[in-house]
């Protein structure tokens, strides 16, 4: 029979710079590379479970499923092989060739040669079958898809490229066969391999087998054991009960089903039995992944229907600003053949979904009350995806608003760490409201001219300045019966304020000043009103009730949404030197000058240029010319 041909090809940018990147980042950790190849192994057998159901045909007579481990220490070899589902050609050039995965080049630019960093960030993505290399000069795989008469054998160095060519007689499945770099000849060892796999894989529900080791005195028998033996428990941990699991082991099978490197912050394993029967054990990860808030990017849990894999990443079970969350589900009362689109119409789904969805509150709100430092770590990796759905789920939103952590002015740094319970629990016998002032930044929020009176007054204030709180702040009312107050609106309901008296009578007072400073800026202002909030600055630019605010206007005009026009209404403080000043300014041009340069002065106080620079350069140059006598 004529050779088979081989072909050359090369790996595609994305996957030679996460090779290059991984070896070098994980190079101390090197054991994971058998947990990896095992958990993809583990992922082949159950895809072919879940086909067999409708192509009982692929099983071709052997359904006894098997994960084999075996290594040959003077040919430098170890090989993992499995009976699951194997690859077609073209599936090895697109599953060991590529990364397939969006987000990848942003994955990469966040690398940043720190070893350890980089190593947990690849933990995140993911390195499954490429781990091969960190351990192996060259790696073999030898497969054939369930169904197919061709097998394949592909090779590569991790270096450039890759050759592929036709094998007849590979049974179905995968063969890894790693010829290992001789400083890691250490894994050609059974008590080794024992080891790491017991720690690592214990959980895998089908079958680890090793060659059977030699008993006592059986040493010196003529040829060696070909048998072999189950090395893990090969039962899967969701299915045991909570009592003869171990928190190790629970971190172990959590690094499984998420190929993270870190442990979990939490975990909560849950049977329920009645109406519905369902098991769920849901994992709370230490670390963001690079591509969280990518709201389209794969997500989700793992479904089992009675211990049958039947798909990862089944978002139905979780909404989507859970979607950070890691774990399993796994019904006894779907049908084996449920698709992604049956699983979009069944109650059932529902049922769990809102079920689990407060199981995970609970377990942060356990969390954050019994663990506050753990809690502070998941808030500064995950909050901003929890005030998603404290804007978004009606249902659980009390729940959520109790979850969430802001900066205030009770602290002196932009840390997230007070709650809206600790805010109420500090608030004033005549605080009736729940102060709050939204900027781009917490320099900006913290030293607005807008909470001057509230700080004067000892009244905390909430500092929002992520991208998503002006959009959150518009959806919420309340929080426990108090109110909601934004700072930057107007007709701003102070503390103690017992009525509307004192504005009218200071708006009578200062009308005329009001009168000429609103002919000044005219076109520029809805209004212009004397203030009540201000103690140490001139004015400040106060937005009208349903006024949208910056924030979020140039987050719509980024998207490329035309906004319709708002105008400012210029709150002055008539207590302030320049704007007594200002008052006795009898030279109309000159008045004008200092009005225009107040307005501009109050819109860089928020962060914003003014809307003529050159203008109001010109106008402080004269100024300064003025005051130095030019």
């Amino acid at each position: 029979m004529a050779e088979a041909a081989t072909e050359t090809f090369g790996f595609q940018t994305e996957a030679k710079q996460l090779l290059k990147l991984m070896i070098h980042s994980l190079y101390s950790n090197r054991e994971i590379f058998l947990r990896e190849l095992i958990s993809n192994a583990s992922d082949a057998i159950d895809k072919l479970r879940f086909e067999a159901i409708e192509n009982p045909q692929l099983i071709e007579g052997d359904a006894d499923y098997r994960i084999d481990i075996t290594f040959d220490a003077e040919a430098g070899t170890l090989t993992i092989a499995d009976n699951g589902i194997g690859m077609t050609r073209d599936e090895v050039i697109a599953n060991l060739g590529t990364i397939a995965r969006s987000g990848t080049a942003e994955f990469l630019e966040r690398l940043t040669g720190d070893q350890k960093k980089d190593a947990a960030l690849i933990g995140q993505f993911g390195v499954g079958f490429y781990s091969a290399f960190i351990v192996a000069d060259e790696v073999e795989v030898r497969t054939r898809g369930a169904g197919s008469d061709e097998g394949v054998i592909w090779r590569s160095k991790g270096e450039d490229e890759f050759t592929i060519e036709s094998a007849e007689g590979i049974p179905r499945g995968a063969q890894v066969v790693l010829h290992m770099a001789e400083d890691a000849k250490e894994f050609l060892d059974g008590y080794r391999l024992r080891s790491v796999v017991r720690r690592y894989s214990d959980h895998i529900g089908v079958p680890v087998r090793m060659v059977k080791e030699a008993s006592p005195g059986e040493e010196d028998e003529a040829e060696p054991s070909t048998e072999m033996e189950a090395v893990n428990e090969a039962k899967a941990l969701w299915t045991r009960s909570r009592s003869d699991v171990s928190d190790e082991e629970y971190k172990t099978f959590y690094k499984h089903v998420s190929h993270d490197f870190e442990e979990p912050l939490s975990w909560s394993h849950n049977r329920v039995e009645g109406k519905l029967e369902y098991t769920s054990l849901l994992y709370v990860p230490r670390r963001a992944p690079f591509d969280l808030y990518n709201r389209e990017a794969p997500r989700g849990l793992k479904l089992y229907v009675q211990r049958v894999f039947i798909m990862d990443e089944a978002e139905q079970f979780l909404p989507l600003y859970l979607r950070f969350i890691k774990g399993v589900v796994d019904s006894n009362d779907l049908p084996l053949n449920v698709s992604r689109e049956i699983l979009q119409q069944d109650d059932r789904v529902t049922t769990i979904k809102n079920a689990l969805t407060k199981r995970v509150l609970s377990m942060l709100k356990t969390m954050s009350e019994k663990e506050p430092e753990n809690y502070q770590a998941f808030w500064d990796e995950f909050g901003e995806v929890l005030k998603e759905g404290a804007g978004e789920d009606f249902a659980n939103r009390e729940a959520l608003l109790g979850l969430l952590r802001f900066a205030s002015t009770a602290g002196d740094s932009a840390e997230k760490n007070v709650s809206l319970d600790a805010y109420l629990d500090r608030k004033g016998e005549d605080q009736d409201k729940i102060y709050y002032i939204v900027a781009e930044s917490w320099e900006h929020a913290k030293n607005s001219p807008h909470i001057e009176v509230l700080k004067e007054q000892g009244v905390e204030v909430l500092l929002l300045f992520d991208r998503i709180d002006e959009w959150l702040m518009t959806s919420l009312d309340q929080y426990k019966d108090v109110q909601f107050q934004d700072a930057m609106r107007a007709d701003i309901d102070l503390p103690g304020k017992e009525d509307e008296a004192e504005d009218s009578e200071a708006d009578d007072e200062h009308s005329a000043l009001t009168e000429r400073i609103r002919k000044v800026l005219d076109e520029k202002v809805e209004a212009v009103k004397v203030s009540s909030r201000l103690s140490k600055s001139p004015a400040c630019l106060v937005l009208g009730q349903f006024d949208m605010g910056a924030q979020m206007r140039r987050i719509m005009e980024a998207s490329g949404q035309p906004m319709p026009e708002s105008k400012p209404i210029f709150e002055y403080n008539p207590a302030h030197p320049l704007i007594q000043r200002l008052d006795q300014e009898a030279d109309e041009d000159r008045f004008n000058d200092l009005a225009l340069i107040l307005f501009d002065q109050a819109a860089l106080a928020e962060g914003e240029a003014p809307a003529d620079a050159a203008g109001y350069v010109h106008r402080l140059n004269g100024l300064l010319l003025e005051l130095m006598g030019g």
